[in-house]
């Protein structure tokens, strides 16, 4: 489930806190590294159980209507379209996400002004009126309008946004990424998928675990090393003048160049300008690109850039 963006996203993140800290311990902020990686791991079943709960309220809703002292026939005969939803009733039964939401302690009860307001919201959106009008019942267009509600709704709002933040400072950032990872989960469920049907792994294999291990690691070992590649191609810029967090993310990038040898440096290029997007301004990530550049053609004239494996051989 955890991309190597979303990796290398925490070993930044980490990394900063590690150095920002006076009592550094390599130990300690590994731990962190893959505690806050977990979390992530915790809001993609959070998030997915989110959608159960609002179903839940609707369904509770029609039951008090239902009970009123004068219930009109509306209230006697509701839409039940939504609250039977197949996608939703699979997750509300899916065995998996059950137990971890139980085993992690994971809850929405002390939020029911959220859930009603998500819900109030769906209610009010045109596709959920869309949804309800239609006639058709089928499995495809349930699925269709769970997504829509993670992408249009959750996705957006700031309620859910304020919530999660209480919660735990790692979530807001990650919000985006695993309702992504949501939606591509639900599209691998089918009309026939069993309560056992699995949900995303935390990491694909074992070799991103020890990616991230191994980047958080290298980046601190060879600090004193990488750091003075960064000056020296810096145009003899003073450190001191640079961002922090730019010189982090050359270093990062910088480490891959030289220690993983099956990462192509193309990619390590792409995914740290991307990076710095989100963590550099404008004119800063022009001037990261340029180092980055400049220091790849040097480590490559020195022979210091070695890849290995297929068509990455002379890279």
């Amino acid at each position: 489930m955890i991309s190597r963006r979303i990796i290398r996203t925490k070993v930044l993140q980490i990394l900063y806190a590690y150095y920002a800290s006076e009592e550094r311990s390599i130990n300690n902020s590994e731990k962190e590294l893959f505690f806050c990686i977990h979390k992530t791991y915790d809001l993609y079943h959070y998030l997915m159980s989110l959608l159960v709960e609002i179903a839940d309220y609707a369904e509770n809703r029609i039951e008090i209507k239902r009970n009123k002292h004068q219930p009109t026939p509306e209230d006697l005969n509701p839409n039940t379209k939504f609250i039977d939803n197949q996608l939703i009733r699979q997750l509300r039964e899916n065995k998996v996400l059950r137990a971890y939401i139980e085993k992690q302690k994971l809850t929405w009860a002390n939020h029911p002004e959220l859930i009603k307001e998500l819900y109030l919201i769906i209610q009010e959106s045109d596709f959920y009126k869309q949804y309800m009008e239609t006639s058709v019942r089928s499995y495809n267009e349930d699925r269709k309008f769970a997504e829509k509600v993670f992408n249009n709704v959750l996705l957006v709002s700031e309620e859910l946004y304020q919530v999660l933040e209480e919660q735990s400072i790692y979530w807001n950032d990650d919000v985006d990424f695993v309702i992504s990872v949501i939606i591509k989960t639900l599209r691998k469920f089918s009309e026939n998928s069993s309560a056992s049907t699995g949900l995303m792994p935390l990491f694909k294999d074992e070799d991103d675990r020890e990616f991230a291990k191994d980047l958080f690691r290298k980046a601190i070992i060879n600090h004193d090393e990488l750091q003075v590649l960064v000056k020296s191609h810096s145009n003899n810029w003073d450190l001191e003048r640079i961002a922090f967090m730019d010189i982090l993310i050359m270093q990062l990038a910088i480490t891959e160049f030289l220690y993983f040898p099956s990462i192509p440096t193309k990619v390590t290029m792409n995914e740290y300008i991307e990076l710095s997007k989100f963590y550099s301004t404008e004119k800063s990530r022009n001037f990261i690109n340029g180092i980055l550049d400049k220091t790849l053609k040097d480590l490559k004239k020195e022979n210091k850039v070695l890849k290995a494996g297929r068509g990455l051989i002379g890279e």
